[in-house]
């Protein structure tokens, strides 16, 4: 589940070619949004390894069982069971099996079997022409951010941030798959406390880093996978954005690191609003002490004054919410909700 491997030597001379001139953010000239074809239960959806393999063969039978489950019939990238190394194979192979997905008139969706690592590696090789012309339902996180940061830069279609396959598909993900995805609903994302035997709620409470309201499209997810783009081509733009961000198993340190990324690159000053998800096991270790979490944000964040939040349902929980990458929403940082404003599907 780390992402360290993304932020090795490249790191700097990434900075280096963000610094001053911005060159990272007209690489690509700024295209349209682009909507996905309507899923309709019976439809067909592919399933792809774009990242790491699965290591057990479980996973893949649950990912399998879990699509049909929701309605769906399954079809299967060539490679979806691959390894090679951490890899679900080769990165041609990995590449392919998601560029097939697309360019199959049958497939109307994608679902992406688990995260990890490596999805990175897929982005040169990847048909943008391909998925322009075959704009359709993408589904992951974590590690699958990578690729809905390159597609909606390169292509404007709206991905979804949300379970993967062989993850929890509990009744709360199941409904969001439906309203978002089936029902095509405009959704109000909003937490719901886990009280259980407390006297108040504990768990899945928002804290208001900076209030008001604020409209624009979703960008973001994994914050190490997002950073690691950082003077690529692929890197999203931030113009007017509402960014949302998780991340799992990363020090204190090095998240104040990829703020700093982010601050220093431009990202941050351009931004509309904030909401920041759940950063799993992200504990200071052992030595003269460490920045907490909620420090990292008020030095990055609020000295922003836009409209910010934390704490929302994003990330690697079990319950969480399928976000439309690229689709417009309100921020609402008091009431910490986001809402769709728009349709995110064709027709």
């Amino acid at each position: 589940m780390h992402r360290r491997q993304f932020l090795g030597s490249t790191l700097a001379a990434s900075l280096l070619s963000l610094v001053g001139s911005g060159t990272a953010y007209a690489a690509t000239a700024a295209r349209g949004r682009l909507l996905p074809v309507p899923l309709d239960r019976g439809d067909t959806i592919g399933l792809v390894s774009p990242s790491s393999a699965t290591d057990d063969s479980m996973g893949l039978q649950l990912a399998r069982e879990v699509v049909e489950a929701l309605g769906f019939k399954v079809r299967t990238g060539a490679h979806y069971d691959g390894r090679r190394g951490h890899l679900a194979g080769t990165d041609e192979e990995r590449a392919g099996d998601l560029n097939a997905m697309f360019g199959d008139r049958e497939v109307k969706g994608i679902v992406c079997v688990r995260g990890g690592a490596g999805a990175a590696r897929l982005l040169p090789l990847l048909d943008y022409t391909l998925i322009r012309r075959n704009p359709k339902v993408l589904l992951g996180y974590s590690d699958i951010t990578a690729l809905h940061a390159a597609i909606g830069r390169k292509t404007g279609l709206v991905t979804f941030h949300g379970p993967i396959g062989a993850g929890s598909w509990n009744s709360f993900n199941v409904d969001q798959f439906r309203r978002v995805l089936v029902d095509r609903e405009l959704v109000e994302f909003r937490n719901v406390p886990e009280q259980g035997d407390e006297l108040v709620p504990r768990n899945n409470r928002i804290r208001t880093l900076h209030g008001g309201k604020a409209r624009g499209e979703l960008v973001g997810g994994n914050l190490s996978v997002l950073v690691a783009l950082a003077g690529s081509p692929y890197m999203p733009e931030f113009d007017g954005r509402i960014l949302f961000l998780e991340d799992v198993s990363e020090a204190p340190y090095r998240v104040d690191r990829m703020f700093s990324t982010l601050k220093l690159c431009g990202a941050l000053d351009r931004i509309a609003g904030f909401v920041f998800g759940e950063c799993t096991d992200c504990r200071p270790g052992d030595g003269y002490g460490s920045l907490t979490l909620e420090q990292i944000l008020d030095d990055y964040i609020r000295p922003l004054g836009v409209p910010a939040y934390r704490g929302a349902m994003i990330g690697h929980i079990k319950r969480q919410f399928i976000l439309p990458v690229g689709g417009r929403v309100e921020l609402d940082a008091d009431a910490g909700t986001l809402r769709m404003l728009e349709p995110v599907f064709q027709g």
